[in-house]
């Protein structure tokens, strides 16, 4: 092994403290003081922090609208995580099977992942409430005679069919750098074996695939806890506060209801269901790993 020099160690410490200087100012001093403010009755705007221990807690874990939101959000996180890592792994299994323009369906796939949340759900906001209604009734279709932005249980639909749309392409990115990765030889070998569609699939391609799935699964499940702009812009929590998912309802509560401490305590609270949710998923994911 060789021996560290006075040079190597000034390098690595050249190269390592800028990245830890930026980590704590952006990072893990907002985190500290944001802890903090979860032990003050802080409005947001007022000079004066008066400490209050532990009561914004209790009454996170008193607010009904923050568990109402909560179960919501995870409602869209199971649905939304499934379809956006299904529909993502069947894109890129498709265009990375050798067909005709598969790098143009692959741009145009990804596309929607470049649009602003804010300016996505204004797009399909349109959509569902003039777009598809107009259709509706000119084909007399009934789902789409109404908007379904207007009702409970279709609004959280359009909610989630806007993410997926959303989230897809980029995931199907990740998916197609796992395919590509792929050894030759081990698919050749297992084609020699007899091992062909769903049995190659489930033994051979999927345990393979595993790496990428794990990512996929993490980057999806924390950008679906903390959607805001889409919920915002697409259905503003409406209709009756029905799909108002929890950043919004943490955003509100501290910024709208100026109750900045119980809305922090909130959001902490959620950081740790997030910070647990993935590390369980991780955890699990790389015990399946298995090497080509």
């Amino acid at each position: 092994m060789k021996k560290q020099t006075k040079e190597d160690i000034v390098t690595a410490f050249m190269f390592a403290v800028p990245a830890l200087v930026v980590f704590t100012l952006v990072v893990f001093v907002p985190f500290i003081y944001g802890f903090y403010l979860t032990l003050t009755d802080w409005n947001g705007v007022s000079d004066v922090k008066h400490l209050v221990g532990f009561r914004n807690y209790i009454e996170t874990f008193k607010d009904v609208k923050f568990w109402q939101s909560m179960w919501l959000t995870l409602r869209y996180v199971a649905c939304s995580v499934i379809l956006v890592n299904v529909i993502a792994f069947f894109l890129a299994y498709l265009l990375t099977s050798g067909m005709k323009g598969q790098n143009f369906f692959r741009t145009g796939f990804f596309t929607p992942n470049l649009i602003g949340g804010v300016v996505l759900g204004f797009i399909w906001q349109f959509i569902f409430s003039r777009v598809f209604v107009a259709i509706g009734k000119k084909l007399g279709v009934t789902a789409f005679i109404t908007s379904w932005l207007s009702q409970p249980n279709t609004a959280f639909w359009a909610l989630v069919l806007v993410s997926v749309w959303q989230l897809a392409g980029y995931m199907m990115l990740i998916y197609i750098a796992g395919f590509t990765g792929l050894s030759n030889d081990v698919l050749e070998a297992a084609s020699i074996d007899g091992a062909t569609g769903f049995k190659r699939m489930q033994h051979i391609i999927m345990p393979l695939m595993v790496p990428s799935i794990v990512i996929c699964i993490f980057m999806t499940l924390s950008r679906s806890f903390m959607v805001y702009d889409i919920n915002l812009t697409l259905t503003g929590g409406e209709p009756y506060g029905t799909t108002r998912l929890v950043a919004m309802h943490v955003y509100e509560k501290a910024f709208t209801s100026r109750n900045y401490g119980v809305g922090q305590a909130e959001a902490l609270f959620l950081f740790v269901v997030v910070a647990i949710i993935s590390g369980i998923q991780v955890s699990l994911g790389r015990k399946k790993e298995v090497a080509a």
